[in-house]
């Protein structure tokens, strides 16, 4: 069997994870996030039921499988940073990833920004399309390390909750069974992310066109009016001529 259909198989995630322990669930997250064809969902989910069964620790399994996202996603990032949209034609990475998909999260990024990142993370076929075209239009690399770590920590926490909570029940039929019930609530959690963004965006321009419109008043109560009534008022010209001249009736 060939060695990426056999990683796909939950009895040989499971048997890795737990016979290679934290730096296996590393390796894996590691790998799914530069293209090997195995959800980082699943892994997670093996990782929590281990914790739940006693077979791993909760804090150093939650550390190294964080680890292991950010570091692929890391890698990814300079990937698309350096190659572009080359990155496609890449063996390993190009698998998983199209050109069409990248400009379309590219057109996201240009739109949403930061907040592609979080929604992004929650879809196991958009994630490294997320990932690349932040590489690609070199966004911020602090901004999308700190969105992307604060992300993975919800994303990689609620699937290591769900296998804590099937533990001894989890097999490869329950995951099957519980798909629906995950991409069911990963698209309710999207749609909450996209209407708070686009809440947060008009929220913004309404902020903008209320400053516009104060800055609109402030000038036009600024402005000085000239002086209605002339007539009394000497003119530069006429100062101008009666300057060194004597008034009559002074001499002698």
């Amino acid at each position: 069997m060939h060695l990426a259909a056999a990683l796909i198989s939950f009895d040989t995630v499971n048997g890795l994870i737990e016979g290679g322990g934290y730096a296996m669930l590393f390796g894996l997250l590691f790998a799914c996030g530069l293209g090997l064809p195995l959800p980082e969902d699943i892994p997670l989910i093996i990782a929590g039921a281990l914790v739940a069964r006693g077979n791993m620790h909760l804090f150093p399994a939650a550390i190294a499988a964080w680890c292991g996202i950010i570091g692929g996603d890391i890698m990814l990032y300079q990937l698309g940073k350096r190659f572009g949209l080359e990155i496609t034609r890449v063996r390993f990475v190009g698998k998983h990833l199209t050109q069409a998909r990248i400009e379309r999260v590219e057109r996201m990024f240009d739109q949403y920004g930061v907040f592609v990142v979080a929604v992004g993370r929650l879809f196991a076929g958009v994630r490294g399309a997320m990932v690349v075209a932040a590489g690609v239009t070199r966004y911020n690399f602090v901004k999308f390390l700190i969105a992307d770590g604060i992300a993975a920590i919800f994303s990689g926490g609620f699937f290591m909750f769900v296998g804590h909570w099937l533990g001894t029940r989890l097999n490869e039929g329950t995951i099957g069974e519980m798909k629906h019930y995950f991409i069911g609530g990963a698209l309710i959690i999207a749609a909450l992310g996209l209407a708070w963004i686009l809440w947060r965006k008009r929220q913004a321009e309404e902020r903008m066109e209320k400053a516009a419109a104060t800055a609109e008043r402030v000038a036009e109560k600024a402005k000085v009016k000239p002086p209605t009534d002339l007539t009394n008022s000497p003119g530069p010209s006429t100062v101008g001529k009666n300057q060194g001249k004597e008034p009559h009736g002074t001499s002698g």
